[in-house]
């Protein structure tokens, strides 16, 4: 089976998945419960590790590990959209029963979109070696700038995206219950409910820059390359109503993520002299980002949590 077939195949796999999951499992407006999205979180982990199984079957080992690592790499960099994700919702007051329409929206927007950018990189790698050089630049700069902020900031007026939404489209004053448009006079009107999305999908676009070229740091397979990013995409919608509390007490997650961006990028600018073994590779991101994580659970009295 070519990359082209499997991909495709692919795609029709995780849309029949989208779905099941809007139309069976999320008929309620409500937010999912802690436990039932801890089930859907992991049900979400399941499905990935039962897909790298079956690439260690189809293709070997060596692609499974590869596969692996781009997965875990993308999950610990996308805690980074969760903590956005949370400080959206709650600067713009999000109702709890509409929070997972715009991630679920939001999600389907990253497929197309992080679909464009693997392909699009993967390709520009490969006939261009000077650009991964480039990526590996471009992801310690990346880590390094997220070192030194102090907090995160949600400024939505200053977003120009959604200025331009805003100039394309008349907006309601208050949310519409769970629609992105409403229909008033003859007149089509956006509401706050879509410029939340419209911000959404923005912060992933922003962060897509980071995660894809961390992951062709791994693998130039565009085939593991974009299942490793869907499958840790997918997963989010669920993760966020489990983690979203609790990423703000991680006080030190942050700083985590911007040293495995530094180390991703470090391998990628000495490839031409070392590249070390993949199983070193997600060793080390795993420690990284587990070293954060204890850090900030030993460490709860070091100040108030980051705010809007």
């Amino acid at each position: 089976m070519t990359n082209q077939a499997a991909i495709f195949l692919f795609i029709l796999f995780v849309l029949v998945l989208l779905a099941l999951d809007l139309g069976v499992f999320r008929r309620s407006r409500w937010p999912p419960a802690f436990r039932g999205a801890l089930l859907m979180s992991a049900l979400w982990v399941a499905l990935a590790l039962g897909f790298n199984f079956g690439i260690y079957v189809w293709r070997g080992p060596q692609p499974a590990l590869e596969f692996l690592t781009g997965y875990i790499l993308e999950l610990s960099l996308s805690t980074d959209n969760l903590f956005i994700f949370a400080l959206t919702f709650t600067y713009a007051a999000v109702p709890p029963e509409d929070q997972h329409k715009v991630l679920f929206w939001g999600v389907m927007g990253a497929l197309m979109s992080r679909g464009i950018f693997i392909f699009t990189g993967v390709e520009l790698v490969n006939h261009f070696q000077r650009v991964f050089y480039l990526f590996g630049i471009f992801l310690v700069y990346s880590g390094m700038s997220l070192l030194l902020k102090k907090k995160k900031q949600i400024r939505m007026e200053g977003n120009p995206v959604l200025k331009l939404a805003r100039k394309l489209f008349s907006v309601t004053e208050n949310y519409e219950g769970a629609f992105f448009f409403v229909r008033r006079n003859g007149h089509l009107l956006a509401t706050p409910l879509f410029l939340v999305l419209v911000m959404i999908e923005t912060t992933d676009v922003l962060m897509a820059t980071d995660s894809i070229p961390a992951v062709l740091a791994v693998t130039r397979d565009p085939f593991i390359v974009f299942t490793s990013n869907v499958f840790a995409v997918l997963g989010l919608r669920s993760l966020y109503f489990v983690l979203a509390r609790a990423l703000m007490k991680f006080r030190h997650l942050h700083s985590g993520i911007s040293l495995v961006l530094v180390f991703v990028g470090t391998i990628m600018l000495a490839a031409r002299f070392y590249k070390p073994p993949t199983w070193a590779v997600l060793a080390v991101i795993c420690a990284i980002v587990s070293a954060s994580i204890l850090a900030s659970v030993g460490n709860r009295d070091a100040g108030p949590p980051p705010t809007l």
